[in-house]
């Protein structure tokens, strides 16, 4: 089992002086060895959030979660992540099939290899 690294260009939703196009470097990470069931999730600076990886899958389908992270799908290609913390929200708006292609590669280096 190896682990799964993948770089993502996001949206942050804010209030700030954001430009719309403006995207984000993100950095989507699973590792079956230390965590099989979550995936993380790197913001720019320090920001990193680990949560289940079937609350993401679940997530690209309807809203699901609850507590400091939450995923939706918005409109047909795109899905917000929402991350909840005591310095405040981040709202991340992703294309789903770069999240897709995340957890395909996620349960491809998960599966056990046959000989």
């Amino acid at each position: 089992m190896s682990v799964v690294e993948q770089y993502a260009r996001a949206h942050i939703v804010s209030d700030a002086d954001i430009a719309e196009d403006e995207a984000v470097p993100v950095v989507l990470r699973y590792d079956p060895e230390t965590d099989p069931r979550s995936v993380r999730i790197g913001l720019p600076g320090t920001h990193e959030w680990t949560f289940s990886r079937a609350l993401l899958e679940q997530g690209l389908r309807a809203p699901a979660g609850s507590g400091e992270v939450r995923v939706w799908p918005c409109g047909r290609v795109q899905a917000v992540v929402e991350f909840h913390s005591p310095q405040g929200v981040s709202v991340v708006q992703f294309e789903q099939k770069a999240l897709l292609r995340f957890l395909r590669r996620t349960y491809m280096a998960a599966a056990p290899v046959r000989g």
